[in-house]
């Protein structure tokens, strides 16, 4: 089989230096979920990267489905900032590592502007664009309104004055005579630009799914739709007055340096097999780099298509669509019984949401059913309404092989939201977390454990106190450092090597 290593995102990555010189930057948000900002967001990167800008995205909250997206339009590794997980100093942190080197910074916020868990609006949209003072591009829906938008703007300005807006983008115009109107109610009664108005266009709408956009790995056409939408975008919006929006941000405390992180390569590296098909694509690109630091090698591995896995030391199986591919998964016979066979003979696995739901033993769709891999004494029904979303906070209950955390006692906070839930368990299974909220397997426990694999709802982020990347690197050596002994010994006790 041939093997391919991971240049982490398979795009351009941070180095880790924090830059002297900042970058201008701008945060995309919305008045409210579904305005378009996504596919703004993405034009923009796609239409200022084919004027030779470099743009650098990120994207607010716990997502994984825009960050494909905003990857694949910049060229560049999209980084997830999440102030409800994250500390001040790593949102800083993070920021400031991505941005080396690039012309522009693209942050895509999440929900509305001052949407958020917190009721102080301390997790919002608006709360990151002030920690990071960046000035708002709002963007509008104005389907049926005119001089309406006019008291919408004004309330978001007076709402939080801390919050500066470059201006207004005015998304799904429904033609000329409504542009018109729309920019004299704007120039009329704000004070705001208008950086552009995008007519309504199917021809660059993205397909939406239960967790919101389709993933640019599920369809083979990602590269040209992208194309349209970023000459959508730069024929509609005023590009220059956009660059000229952005501000640069000031350096972060400390003078805005940071040293490079070092690579922790001691007991030697460890080959990690990561599943990067249509089913599985949602990892954290921070988290893959930490994964490296840590001292693993990564190798894509296809679950549809390859027929044996890589030589490898642990597996890491994210999450994904494995309900849309079930047919072709279970097809998949030889990679199934592979993994399977790995996971019984002790190779560390770790898998999340839909890496749980292709180690189960069956995967129901639609009242079909399909094959999985059997690795989990249980089988994944898909439902048609989530079972777990939103942040969880979870308690490690020490029956993991590893811990996320190396805090005893320590809360870990994660995510989740999943469609599917794991039914006809056996008795006694082990988990590795007690759900303190949210829902994971069974609404009271999550991070099943089977011998040397590690299966949850929960997505973590190597962030706060939850350190699972260093230590399940850590986890891996050690197996594969025993693993070695072990079969060192019984060489030499059976006397198989000449003296």
């Amino acid at each position: 089989m041939k093997t391919r290593e991971i240049r982490v995102n398979e795009t351009v990555c941070a180095d880790w230096v924090v830059c002297a010189d900042p970058p201008a930057g701008l945060l995309v948000s919305a008045a409210h979920r579904s305005s378009g900002k996504t596919t703004i967001t993405l034009g923009l990167a796609a239409a200022l990267l084919q004027r030779g800008w470099a743009v650098q995205t990120f994207k607010k909250g716990p997502d994984y489905i825009d960050p494909m997206w905003l990857t694949r339009a910049s060229g560049r590794c999209c980084y997830n900032l999440d102030p409800y997980l994250m500390s001040d100093e790593e949102l800083h942190a993070l920021f400031w590592r991505g941005v080396r080197h690039r012309d522009l910074a693209l942050v895509e916020g999440n929900l509305g502007l001052h949407d958020g868990l917190a009721l102080d609006g301390s997790n919002s949209n608006a709360s990151l664009a002030v920690r990071l003072d960046l000035p708002v591009v709002l963007v509008l829906d104005t389907r049926g309104t005119t001089r309406g938008i006019a008291p919408l703007i004004l309330g978001y300005q007076a709402f939080d004055p801390r919050v500066r807006f470059a201006g207004v983008i005015l998304n799904r115009v429904g033609g000329a005579r409504h542009e018109t109107k729309l920019r004299a109610v704007v120039e009329h009664y704000t004070d705001l630009p208008v950086l552009g108005a995008i007519p309504e266009c199917l021809e660059v709408a993205i397909d939406e799914r239960h967790l919101g956009l389709i993933p640019s790995n599920e369809t083979l056409h990602a590269g040209a739709l992208i194309a349209r939408i970023g000459s959508a975008v730069g024929q509609h919006v005023d590009l220059g007055r956009i660059l000229s929006a952005a501000h640069a941000p000031p350096l972060p405390r400390g003078g805005g340096l940071a040293g490079q992180p070092t690579v922790d390569a001691r007991g030697g590296r460890v080959r990690i097999g990561i599943a990067r098909d249509r089913a599985f694509g949602f990892y954290y690109s921070d988290d893959l780099e930490a994964l490296v630091r840590a001292g693993a090698e990564l190798l894509a591995f296809d679950t549809l298509r390859d027929t044996a896995l890589p030589a490898v030391d642990a597996l890491f199986i994210g999450g994904g669509f494995p309900e849309m591919v079930a047919p072709q998964l279970q097809a998949n016979r030889a990679m199934r019984a592979q993994i399977r066979e790995a996971v019984e003979a002790g190779l560390p696995v770790y898998a999340e949401c839909g890496g749980l739901m292709y180690l189960a033993r069956s995967l129901t769709v639609a009242g079909r059913r399909h094959e999985m891999v059997g690795a989990i004494a249980g089988d994944a029904v898909m439902h048609a309404r989530p079972v777990g979303r939103g942040y969880v906070e979870l308690e490690p209950t020490g029956r993991g092989a590893w811990s996320a955390s190396a805090r005893p006692g320590a809360h870990l906070h994660a995510h989740e939201f999943h469609h599917s839930a794991l039914v006809n368990l056996e008795p006694g299974v082990q988990f590795a977390y007690r759900v303190l909220r949210g829902h994971g397997i069974d609404g009271r426990h999550d991070g099943l454990v089977h011998k040397n694999l590690l299966a949850s709802y929960s997505h973590l982020h190597a962030v706060g106190n939850c350190d699972w990347t260093r230590r399940f690197v850590a986890f891996v050596r050690s197996t594969k450092l025993a693993s070695t002994h072990h079969a060192r010994t019984n060489v030499h006790e059976s006397g198989s090597v000449a003296a």
